[in-house]
């Protein structure tokens, strides 16, 4: 039997996160420019998002580019922003094609002016789509996220918006980035790398975890089946048992 028909007889996640790591110590392997690790990279998004979506995952998160990616050389940071366009024009009417929603997680004003046009752009064009959410985590940090959100309640409370004795987990969650997304069930982590890196802090909390060594750009349709394979065996008791 092969790998897909295995992921097919078990549990199927409806969410899955994945902190796509790796590009440029691919690149450096190959002796080639960090650009071409990220480049590589950009690939394995849509076609791990194809796959997902075959097997019948619902939700897939990405995280493409953190707040603290900011302070890397510029060069890079102006090349993620170029593939980054290159990605939503070239792979827009496939996304479409395929009935995937596409949503932004982050602060987008945050962003250049053609990439948050961009960005915008796409998730208009997609906003109806029903089958499958791919997320994009762009100039994201859990603690940001965290710190935003409490500083949005603050004011809502102070405008008489929200009584605080009646905030709970369920409706901070609605000021969180994510309001609009379940929490994710399995979190895939590439490169070797066993830390979570300021990802979905709050919405991680159950979620179950996996690591490998392998790099993002070589992390594909295979590695992504032994990944769910794992996420299988796994017993989640949510603290219940």
């Amino acid at each position: 039997m092969n790998l897909r028909d295995q992921v097919l007889e078990g549990k199927i996640p409806n969410h899955v996160a994945i902190i796509m790591d790796g590009n440029r110590r691919w690149a450096k392997k190959k002796n080639l420019p960090v650009a071409m690790g990220h480049r590589e990279g950009v690939k394995r998004i849509m076609e791990i998002v194809e796959t997902a979506a075959d097997v019948g995952i619902n939700n897939l998160t990405v995280y493409a580019f953190s707040t603290e990616n900011w302070g890397r050389e510029k060069t890079e940071v102006d090349c993620l922003m170029s593939l980054l366009i290159e990605f939503l024009k070239k792979e827009l009417n496939r996304i479409i094609k395929n009935n995937i929603k596409l949503n932004l997680i982050g602060r987008i004003e945050d962003l250049p002016n053609n990439v948050r046009e961009e960005v915008k752009s796409a998730i208009d064009a997609t906003k109806d789509n029903k089958r499958f959410n791919l997320n994009i985590a762009l100039s994201y940090g859990g603690r940001d996220e965290i710190v935003t959100a409490v500083k949005n309640i603050v004011k809502d409370v102070e405008n008489n918006e929200i009584n605080i004795d009646n905030l709970n987990e369920e409706n901070f969650k609605n000021y969180l980035f994510t309001k609009n997304s379940m929490d994710p069930d399995f979190l895939i982590r590439t490169s070797g790398e066993v830390r979570i890196s300021n990802f979905l802090l709050y919405q991680l909390a159950y979620t179950e975890f996996y690591f490998t060594d392998v790099l993002w750009p070589d992390f594909k349709e295979t590695e992504f089946f032994k990944a769910i394979l794992e996420y299988q065996k796994r017993n989640r008791r949510f603290g219940k048992q």
